[in-house]
């Protein structure tokens, strides 16, 4: 009885997490209603990271080293995981409905299989390959016809979109080979959100984008607290999952991320997607299913 309650509770939390991390997406699109600067809504959302981030590693007693190599993974993290990435959705969001954004979210492992094949760190499958082509079937059905995206015209804004997916893929590729050994992900993400933080504030005060919290917050300034916070629980929670559960089992998580963000935007923005945004949203989760590597998941013992 206690093997199947543990059970249930690790995929409650899978679930859960999902849905957190899920949630950002739409948080994202309302962060940006109001024309704040994409540098200046990163910067607060690194703030808010580093804040939470600290208290985790302190309550975890993570060790937490300096050196050329950690500094140099913080760099690359802040760079090709944050500012970059975060930088093209958010310009993204401003013109794109939240449930688009989440379906192109999704394609992060085929873009992270591309570059990895490019760099002959993973095998061709057949089978992986094949979820590549539904990944890009999916884009073309959001592009592609006109009654996909609510203002067709604003389809150039799905590849500026997709330019976030692409950092990320080469960020899994980068820490996949260039890790120091034992370095802690949660450490990693709190060193990469201080010097984010650090590149992110002379940019946002350079371009005038600074975003001023202390005057009186309306739904943007809620919705930024709230999706950093999510944020960074959704992330310190994955890193538990997999501990608990395994990197495979916790993998699909990917899942629950994707289908949460298409529907609490359609339940929280009443956004309406038409029938090849549906049928976008089914083929990316087959490619989701398709690139996962054929491994056994690990079950939660």
């Amino acid at each position: 009885m206690d093997q199947y309650a543990k059970r249930f509770g690790i995929l409650a939390a899978l679930a859960a997490l999902g849905i957190c991390w899920g949630a950002t997406i739409p948080l994202t699109k309302i962060a940006v209603s109001t024309g704040h600067h994409p540098m200046g809504l990163i910067f607060w959302q690194l703030v808010i990271g580093v804040i939470v981030l600290s208290v985790v590693t302190l309550l975890r007693r993570v060790r937490f080293p300096v050196n050329r190599r950690t500094v140099l993974q913080f760099l690359v993290v802040a760079l090709i995981g944050t500012l970059l990435p975060n930088t093209f959705s958010f310009v993204a969001a401003v013109h794109l409905p939240a449930g688009i954004l989440a379906i192109i979210i999704a394609s992060v492992p085929m873009f992270s299989l591309i570059i990895a094949l490019g760099f002959r760190l993973e095998r061709i499958s057949i089978m992986r390959l094949a979820g590549v082509v539904l990944g890009a079937l999916a884009v073309v059905l959001l592009i592609g016809p006109e009654t996909s995206l609510p203002e067709p015209e604003k389809a150039i804004f799905v590849l500026v979109a997709l330019a976030a997916p692409v950092c990320y893929g080469m960020e899994s590729n980068y820490l996949a080979v260039r890790s120091p050994a034992g370095l802690d992900p949660v450490a990693t993400l709190l060193g990469a959100s201080v010097l984010g933080a650090l590149i992110a504030a002379p940019i946002a005060l350079a371009s005038g984008g600074f975003v001023d919290l202390s005057q009186p917050w309306s739904k943007p300034e809620w919705a930024l607290l709230l999706s950093s916070l999510f944020h960074a629980i959704a992330y310190t929670g994955y890193i538990w999952l997999v501990g608990v559960a395994g990197a495979v089992f916790a993998s699909q998580i990917a899942y629950v991320v994707t289908i949460a963000g298409v529907l609490i935007s359609a339940l929280a923005l009443g956004e309406n997607y038409s029938g090849w945004v549906w049928a976008a949203l089914v083929l990316m989760i087959g490619g989701m299913a398709l690139v996962q590597p054929r491994q056994a998941v690990q079950a939660a013992e």
